[in-house]
């Protein structure tokens, strides 16, 4: 024992010695630039070097980092204003160091017990960000050098260059410096920003692309520290049928019968000057600031629709509680106490995205930040080009291809913010005749008399009334004595009697997903019904197709890439027809709400969904018209093409005819086709022999292609049927190889192959000779896939479509605050 208290004593002699030789942070910092502040530093300018001065400790605040200025590539994914993560942390000083320490808050006890709260405290790994040596102290002050914590890679670029196969790189101290401009301090918040160099070799083609000396990536990363909000914030709780994110944890105090989990909602907080009156002014508006550096019209367009969503706020209360300004010259994008919306350039269109910095406690909004990638507004003109444009030498240029891009990029700005202040996307609300601007909206062209194509209602305009509805439940502020639980669920149970829904990402973007109604870029109330109307739309536009879509002066060649978005206009049409076959309907019920659980759609509507489909892959809608091949030339010298955003042929330079058939069948039978239907097909007709199974989809496929007793006689549709059939077959061998799909579905579709392989060698003799090469080549791939050859003949190489999301709005991956998101 008495060594142990000996050890202690020498240790804190140490420990002591050790401090009383630092000198004070006055002696230290006497020739240093000092910036006053939430935390104070000083700017070494003989060194390069930021000492930060720390003066409260086991104090929690906030610290984010942020990338500044980005890479320029939507592909690798570091755009200029990408947010970090948030981290909850405290300086806690040991002796000679301070730590920089993360609390674990998915883990808590909600309880007015130290004791419980600290067994879980104790139970669960912190994490610790940094280790500082004091340098200087004086009264209970320390300072500490802040340098290297800021010059490390802190959103993550290598790991992002890395993921995306661009090469491997590392951080280049002797090429990054401190960047003083937007190095500031404030009274709630304190923010640094560093140049920071990776080099590397080998870099990837996206890098190239964008960087001019690929191997020297430099970029520039922000670091904030801010201020955490008082407890003035009243946290409300998650209900999935409310359209709103959460955020999650677990609470180890929660009584046995309970829960382990709780969650949030995110919003920001709101709060009314007069809580007793129905309508009333904010203590403190909602402000979202503008990027001056978006054009006009654009920057107008995008303002007005920013401020769309007064009128949800106003109708859950409040007046000019939401409000949309220009961000003064003055003031720092990367300040947390500015809602942005950026304007980011890249090579490449790419996704717009919402995303916040939040209080991870308790789901707060701190800050919320939408990314606008500037390319998107040229693809929607594109599309408009390829509807109504008449270019004539001389002439003026109709506006609605302008005006249908502006109305776009009205509601891609409503939009993003929306998910900025708690809103996930809404994908069934198209069926609600275009009830929230939370949905991906494909363009509504509708057709005239005189068979001209009408742009005037495009896009709807205005905040939906599902908007309102999620609005409202987040951010209605109840009066004294009412029960917020019940007024909560009120407005849950009037919005189900008025008819309206919610469903969201996991409902609608696997390709196998079931609901019949919940799609992206998808219009109409009924799938089938719309896939029926775009496909006169898009006949429409393929005959009306000539020359004059393109400027005077354009190489004819560049008429491809309006081709595309034509060729192609029903391809997310075709995704919600496909999931009304094997689709069931169901909903976020909760026990005891009365929404539908689960139902399979009825029989009759799959088939129909099927038959519509078929029609997509007859050979009359899938050529070209002839006139249209006479007019794509090869590529001129100087004018490359982006193989993104043109059909991938296989004829060389010339335009393929064949490649355009070939991109839209691959993407019906892969949709028709995919795994996780053909199990759902063959389950459903286990449980009801009312509804079709695979095997009956797949007859009906083989029945409209192979075994089609029209014949087809012109040369051009007999060669794409040809394609088409040998494209069913590739997607049936490769469905009977996926592990994914059911025993029962792989069995069906080995079944049919071995059905088709008899049919096909019967049918191989008394044909001309491309049916007997065709029929050959069928029957040699079945053989070698019987033999469990993968590779060869047995596999054709699909050229895949051009891109196509985001065809006109916001994200995917790249957006944050889709789904569940935890501290």
């Amino acid at each position: 024992m008495l060594n142990r208290y000996l050890l202690g004593a020498l240790a804190l002699l140490y420990t002591t010695c050790s401090l009383a030789q630092v000198p004070t942070i006055e002696t230290f910092t006497n020739e240093m630039e000092k910036q006053e502040g939430f935390m104070p530093f000083y700017w070494d300018v003989r060194k390069g070097k930021i000492w930060l001065e720390i003066n409260q400790f086991d104090t929690e605040l906030l610290y984010y980092a942020t990338l500044a200025q980005g890479v320029g590539s939507n592909d690798i994914g570091l755009d200029r204003g990408r947010l970090g993560g948030e981290h909850v942390v405290t300086f806690r000083r040991s002796g000679p160091k301070v730590l920089m320490v993360e609390p674990n808050y998915r883990y808590r006890a909600l309880s007015n017990d130290p004791v419980e709260r600290k067994a879980v405290e104790e139970s669960f790994a912190r994490s610790v960000h940094w280790g500082f040596d004091v340098v200087a102290a004086s009264n209970g002050r320390v300072l500490i050098d802040l340098t290297p914590f800021l010059m490390q890679d802190a959103v993550g670029a290598i790991q992002a260059l890395s993921r995306t196969k661009q090469g491997t790189f590392r951080l280049d101290a002797s090429r990054s410096a401190m960047y003083l401009e937007r190095t500031k301090n404030f009274p709630q918040n304190t923010e640094f920003e560093t140049m920071i160099t990776l080099v590397g070799d080998n870099p990837g083609g996206y890098l190239r692309s964008v960087v001019p000396t690929p191997t020297a990536v430099t970029m520039h990363q922000h670091h904030s520290f801010v201020q955490l909000p008082d407890d003035g914030y009243q946290p409300r709780a998650f209900d999935p049928r409310a359209g709103l994110n959460g955020t999650e944890f677990y609470d180890y105090a929660s009584p046995v019968g309970e829960p382990l989990a709780k969650r949030y909602l995110v919003r920001h907080r709101l709060q009314k000057k007069d809580p007793t009156a129905a309508v009333s002014e904010a203590v403190k508006p909602i402000v979202y600031y503008m990027d001056p550096g978006a054009p006009e019209p654009i920057r107008s367009a995008l303002m007005d629709g920013i401020a769309w969503w007064n009128q949800a706020f106003e109708a859950a209360g409040y007046k000019d509680a939401f409000q949309v300004k220009l961000l003064p010259p003055d003031a720092d994008p990367m300040d947390i106490r500015y809602n942005l919306v950026q304007w980011v350039h890249r090579s490449t269109r790419g996704w717009s995205y919402g995303a916040s910095i939040r209080d991870p406690r308790t789901g707060e909004i701190l800050k919320g930040k939408v990314t606008l990638g500037s390319l998107r507004v040229r693809q929607d003109f594109l599309i408009a080009q390829g509807l109504v444009a008449k270019y004539e030498e001389g002439q003026p240029v109709s506006d609605e291809m302008m005006q249908l891009s502006l109305a776009r990029l009205r509601q891609l700005a409503a939009h993003e913010v929306g998910h900025t202040l708690g809103l996930p996307h809404n994908y069934i609300a198209s069926t609600r005749d275009r009830a929230s601007v939370m949905d991906y909206p494909h363009p509504h062209v509708d057709i005239r008399n005189d068979s001209t194509l009408d742009l005037a209602n495009a896009y709807a305009t205005g905040i939906g009334e599902w908007d309102k509805i999620a609005i409202n439940y987040a951010y209605r502020e109840f009066p004294a004595g009412v029960n917020e639980k019940d007024s909560l669920n009120k407005i849950i149970t009037n919005y189900l009697r008025a008819g309206q829904s919610f469903l969201s990402d996991q409902d609608a973007r696997p390709t196998g997903s079931a609901h019949p109604q919940a799609h992206l870029w998808d219009g109409g109330a009924d799938a089938v019904d719309e896939l029926e109307r775009v496909m006169k739309v898009r006949r429409i536009a393929l005959n009306q197709f000539d020359e004059k879509k393109i400027p005077v002066g354009m190489p004819l060649a560049t008429l491809q890439e309006v081709l595309v978005p034509m060729y192609l206009f029903h391809r997310y049409q075709v995704e919600a027809a496909s999931k009304v076959v094997g689709g069931a309907n169901y909903s976020y019920a909760l026990r005891g709400d009365g929404q539908l659980a689960y139902q399979p759609v009825e029989g009759g509507e799959q088939r129909r969904a099927l038959r519509a489909l078929l029609a997509t892959l007859r050979p009359g809608e899938l050529v070209l018209p002839r006139p249209v091949l006479a007019l794509i030339p090869p590529r001129p010298y100087g004018i490359s093409a982006n193989p993104r955003e043109v059909f991938r042929g296989r004829t060389g330079l010339t335009f393929d005819p064949l490649s355009p058939a070939e991109a839209a069948t691959g993407l019906v039978l892969a949709l028709v086709l995919d795994p996780e239907r053909a199990s759902r097909l063959e389950a459903q007709r286990a449980v009801d022999t009312s509804l079709p199974g695979l095997g009956e989809v797949l007859d009906a496929l083989l029945d409209d292609t192979w075994k089609n007793k029209v014949p087809t006689r012109e040369s051009y549709q007999a060669s794409v049927r040809r394609q088409t059939e040998q494209l069913l077959l590739q997607q049936m061998l490769s469905l009977a190889q996926a592990s994914e799909a059911s025993a029962a579905a792989r069995a069906m579709v080995l079944f049919k192959i071995n059905e088709l392989k008899t049919w096909i060698d019967q049918k191989q003799f008394g044909v001309d000779e491309q049916h007997r090469a065709h029929y050959q080549f069928a029957l040699r791939r079945i053989e070698l896939f019987e033999k469990g050859q993968a590779e060869g003949v047995t596999t054709l190489q699909v050229n895949d479509a051009p891109d196509g999301a985001p065809i006109d709005s916001g994200q995917d991956w790249l957006e944050p605050v889709c789904g569940w998101e935890v501290p």
